[in-house]
């Protein structure tokens, strides 16, 4: 099964969900992330969180869809956005399946409530995919 998690920035919904993911499905699956407008860098509170639970992101960067292999769109089967208060990034595949988990962005939470939030979302994003994986593996 191959999965990519689209945000806008992909520096922390797409990439919190990327190293879950990877955890949680381990060689089930093959996941990428990325985003309409990458910032270039994955927010250090990710990594913090995720690194929190175990999972090393740090050597990740945030990179648009089109820097992804052609090879992996072949035949993939979810495009999962994440994307809530702003325009989702859309990316046309006529097999893939389409799904939508509004996470509000942790990233545009104040600063001293950044953490608490990367928190939340990391633990949204593995509910979700905790879930995903009963229906699907």
């Amino acid at each position: 099964m191959k999965i990519l998690f689209l945000c806008v920035a992909n520096s922390a919904r797409s990439q919190l969900a990327e190293g879950l993911a990877k955890s949680i499905f381990g060689d089930k699956a093959e996941i990428e992330s990325a985003g309409s407008q990458p910032s270039g860098k994955v927010q250090p509170y990710a990594i913090e969180v995720l690194k929190e639970v175990g999972i090393d992101i740090s050597k990740n960067y945030s990179k648009f869809y089109d820097e992804l292999s052609p090879k992996f769109f072949v035949n993939l089967d979810y495009v999962i956005t994440l994307c809530a208060e702003e325009v989702c990034p859309v990316l046309s595949s006529a097999k893939a399946k389409k799904l939508h988990w509004p996470i509000p962005d942790p990233a545009s939470a104040p600063e001293d409530k950044k953490l608490e939030a990367f928190r939340s979302a990391r633990d949204s994003i593995r509910s979700k995919l905790e879930d995903f994986s009963k229906l699907h593996f």
